[in-house]
């Protein structure tokens, strides 16, 4: 019976030509409203506007490329519950009408915003712009919502849904961003402790993983107030994207240290492009203590960034000497234990420090923190935060998952964050 509309206006003889012309335009225009989509998201992930999904890059030369398997199947599911929930084709096309005239509509006044600040246009022929295309699509948008209650509402409902989802999600992460920025230890009053910062120094590598470019992130504090001893060996540890399908190995990292030297303090930024692996923890650990090393036999002991450079070389044996300055990494495939020996001559404190402290063992630190509105708030932010902010923090991806950190090495510090 579905087929009935199509044989009446369509002669038998090229029935089936018609039809498969018709199919493969139905995929082509689902896949530009399945990619548009996808860039969509990947637009509002950036601008903190939508919660953390999974982005994966197609292409090394394209930056937009890109597929987001949850949206995926988010619009497979949206599809299906149309095409079941309708079962009617007018209601379908009611639906489908006023979603794309709403967004010619939108896009004729963003216009606007293009011309003038974009472009530099004058703001005359601008509004010349609006107003021609602007009234023609105001009628068409006007006759569609006349079919709002024939099934012109359901695209209303979902877009209300999304726009009230990236709403909160943006409120909640600048709220969140702005508790850290305002309850952040000052570096000047860690270092003022002296020679007392840190009772007790336990053995290990701790990397400290924080959103705050300067200072000791909040989540640490807590953590130190509540126990107070850590590694013996710091380092902070903050991961920025960039713009580049991949970055090279001797620009990944760039090291600088926080305090006096007996402090072991360092702060490091971990560069990515859109196309690095990030689930390789194995070189990852070894790179950042060949990193550390090399900063400090370079002696940038004055709190200067410093960049590692060297030429890519294949990984050694246990045998053979890596550097002249007898900094060797030993990779042992029949353990399962990861360690980064140095031998030699000559080896300062800080590089023996290092050394113990490497083989002792390295663990990832984050804050596994619970966003709460505080209690003078109103209902609607309580309701905001507490209930639809706390649900999409715990149902989106978990930021150890995406930064590719090993779970059996992972501590996670839970933190309330009263906004």
């Amino acid at each position: 019976m579905l087929m009935l509309p199509i044989r009446l206006k369509i002669r038998e003889v090229v029935f089936w030509p018609v039809f498969i012309i018709a199919t493969l335009a139905t995929m082509v225009g689902s896949q530009a409203i399945i990619s548009g989509t996808f860039s969509v998201i990947s637009q509002c992930r950036a601008l903190k506007c939508f919660p953390r999904v999974k982005v994966v890059h197609t292409s090394n030369h394209i930056h937009g490329q890109i597929y987001i398997p949850e949206v995926n199947w988010i619009l497979m599911v949206l599809c299906l519950a149309v095409l079941v929930g309708y079962r009617d084709t007018d209601t379908i096309g009611n639906a489908y009408g006023l979603a794309v005239i709403t967004v010619m509509l939108v896009t004729t006044c963003l216009m606007f915003l293009v011309i003038v600040m974009v472009w530099k246009r004058n703001i005359l022929g601008a509004l010349a712009f609006v107003i021609v295309f602007g009234s023609v699509e105001l009628f068409y948008f006007s006759a569609c919502l006349a079919k709002v209650h024939k099934g012109g509402w359901f695209p209303l409902v979902l877009s209300l849904i999304l726009l009230s989802t990236m709403c909160i999600w943006h409120y909640g992460t600048l709220k969140k961003q702005a508790y850290e920025l305002n309850n952040r230890v000052c570096l000047d009053m860690l270092l003022s402790m002296g020679t007392n910062l840190g009772i007790n120094r336990v053995p290990g590598i701790g990397l400290i993983y924080s959103n705050v470019a300067t200072g000791v992130p909040p989540m640490f504090a807590h953590f130190v107030t509540n126990f107070p001893a850590f590694h013996r060996i710091l380092v902070f540890v903050m991961v920025q994207s960039l713009t580049v399908p991949k970055v090279p190995a001797n620009q990944r990292f760039v090291i600088s240290r926080i305090g006096p030297t007996e402090f072991r303090l360092f702060q490091c930024v971990v560069r990515y492009g859109y196309k690095d692996q990030r689930n390789d923890t194995h070189d990852f650990e070894n790179h950042l203590i060949e990193t550390v090393a090399e900063f400090l036999r370079n002696g940038n002991n004055d709190g200067e960034a410093f960049r590692w450079e060297t030429t890519n070389q294949q990984q050694s044996s246990p045998s053979d000497d890596v550097t002249a300055s007898s900094f060797e990494n030993v990779v042992s495939s029949e353990s399962s234990k990861k360690t980064v020996r140095f031998r030699g001559v000559g080896c300062s404190k800080e590089l023996e420090d290092l050394r113990e402290a490497r083989e002792s063992g390295l663990a990832y630190m984050m804050g596994s923190t619970c966003v709460l509105a505080c209690d003078t708030s109103s209902y609607l932010k309580k309701f905001a935060i507490n209930i639809v902010y706390g649900f999409l923090r715990q149902n989106c991806r978990h930021p150890a998952i995406a930064l590719g950190v090993p779970h059996t090495s992972l501590i996670e510090v839970g933190m309330v964050y009263r906004v």
